[in-house]
């Protein structure tokens, strides 16, 4: 009887921990909505790129992105996201989607532009840049070395004069 009583505070005592880690995390990552204003921007694609993630003019995050659709005329994927209410854009401002690192998460990359009038809420931000895929990178970067040489790498040649 004690033994499972030792065993039943011991699992009370560690969903405890759990609980109190995973609420500690939740504070802790910023992953809370922004309240502001809501824009939306079309990328050619968006790899990586999921409903939360943040939104981020010179690396602060100012929003965070709350849908993601295809446009079924255009193909091209569709993002909202919402920016702090204090944060005014230009209407040539654009839009990038950057990533934290080589095995990081995805953001959107947000740089002002210089015109005099403000993007409205529900706007739509023009100018886009996707995501670059890192695998088709590093299989042109390993493809193109490979084969430039033309001719064969040392060794005799049978035309050449003795």
């Amino acid at each position: 009887m004690s033994n499972r009583l030792i065993e039943s505070l011991t699992g009370a005592a560690v969903i405890a921990v759990a609980v109190g880690f995973a609420s500690y995390s939740y504070s802790r990552a910023g992953i809370e909505s922004v309240d502001g204003y809501e824009l939306s921007a079309s990328f050619n694609r968006i790899d990586g790129l999921t409903v939360g993630n943040d939104v981020r003019i010179s690396g602060v995050k100012v929003g965070s992105v709350t849908a993601q659709e295809l446009n079924p005329k255009t193909y091209m994927a569709v993002v909202k996201m919402t920016v702090r209410s204090d944060v005014e854009l230009p209407a040539d401002s654009s839009a990038k989607i950057a990533s934290d690192g080589l095995l990081g998460g995805k953001f959107v990359s947000l740089e002002p532009g210089g015109d005099i009038d403000m993007l409205a809420p529900g706007g739509e931000i023009e100018y886009t840049q996707g995501s670059v895929n890192l695998e088709e990178l590093i299989g042109q970067v390993i493809y193109s070395s490979g084969g430039g040489s033309g001719g064969n790498s040392g060794g005799s040649s049978s035309d050449s004069p003795e």
